[in-house]
């Protein structure tokens, strides 16, 4: 029988309090130093961490991941690709 997931938006939880606080010491430790490409920099930090716990909640499963995570399944094997993580 397979198992039924359960959807979640994520309300009510605060991972942009977690994200506010790494940037704030980010800049801290740049000690007046001007930072660039952070768009780019942020969204990698955050993707490869999300993409690889995603992947192990779903045993591996990509058309899962894909779901769970709301990219099409080739996007995600392009992500994955991207990160080495195939």
């Amino acid at each position: 029988m397979a198992k039924k997931i359960k959807k979640f938006n994520g309300e009510g939880k605060q991972l942009s309090v977690q994200v506010e606080k790494s940037l704030e010491k980010y800049f801290k430790e740049l000690d007046g130093e001007l930072p660039v490409d952070m768009y780019a920099m942020v969204l990698k930090e955050v993707e490869q961490p999300l993409l690889e716990i995603t992947m192990k909640q779903c045993n591996g499963n990509q058309t899962h991941a894909s779901k769970m995570l709301g990219l099409n399944r080739g996007t995600l094997r392009t992500k994955l690709k991207e990160y080495k993580m195939l």
